[in-house]
């Protein structure tokens, strides 16, 4: 059953009401309490391809990648070794958004509207949104952005201007979150990359459940930046994930 809901009202029907496909509700805002709220109780927003409604999502079962069970595959690893890129946290939010933002090679439109921006860029000015920027050469060559609560991280969006960028964003974004005990990152929507890297199905009560131990975690909001050193070693990346 999917649930309109009161935009001046923020209140989110029990997620196990949400449709075969994971749509629970329409409507409602996309200001800061709003969208903590949603995450807190395993909730994401979407837009439709008319962008006229919010549509919030608590799919089942819920596409998660446990920081511990990271997978950097002989490739990857191969492209570290190189050190031709370098990465930042928490530098240039607003630049990954807007590349994030960008219509995909062979898709029509994007679902980060402007409003999906702002919103996503006050999280991040509060210090619950974060962005991973991977540079070559000095240009922005990949990175991704997502929202932190407790030990939790919900992933958003990537993106990718050279080979490998974005995979070398979400192999330092995993290898941070280890360090911090982090218990999950949330990846809201099945893709091959993000298997390949071990995310894997595990049930929705199971994820609410994971989510309701994280509220008890405190959240570490402000800036990342000072979590990765401009000297960041890629090989000490492998050696901890392979630990």
């Amino acid at each position: 059953m999917v649930h309109f809901l009161n935009n001046d009202t923020i209140c989110f029907p029990p997620v196990e009401e949400a449709n075969e496909d994971g749509l629970l509700a329409i409507g409602g805002n996309l200001t800061v309490s709003w969208l903590l709220e949603a995450y807190t109780h395993g909730i994401f927003p979407w837009f439709n391809s008319d962008r006229s409604h919010i549509l919030w999502w608590s799919p089942d079962p819920r596409f998660v990648l446990f920081p511990q069970e990271l997978k950097i595959h002989r490739s990857l690893k191969q492209v570290m070794k190189k050190k031709i890129f370098t990465v930042s946290l928490d530098t240039a939010f607003k630049q990954v958004i807007s590349e994030c933002s960008k219509p995909r090679r062979q898709a029509f439109g994007t679902w980060i509207t402007p409003r999906m921006k702002s919103a996503y860029i006050k999280l991040h000015e509060l210090g619950f949104a974060h962005s991973v920027e991977v540079w070559y050469n000095g240009q922005l060559a990949g990175g991704l952005y997502g929202v932190s609560l407790g030990n939790a991280f919900f992933g958003e969006s990537m993106f990718t201007l050279m080979d490998n960028a974005s995979k070398i964003a979400l192999v330092t974004l995993v290898t941070v979150l280890r360090r911090l005990e982090f218990a999950l990152i949330d990846c809201q929507v099945y893709t091959d990359n993000l298997k390949h890297f071990g995310a894997r199905f595990i049930p929705r009560d199971e994820f609410i459940r994971l989510l309701t131990m994280s509220s008890g975690y405190t959240t570490l909001c402000g800036s990342w930046s000072h979590l990765v050193a401009g000297d960041y070693d890629y090989m000490q990346c492998i050696i901890e994930v392979n630990a």
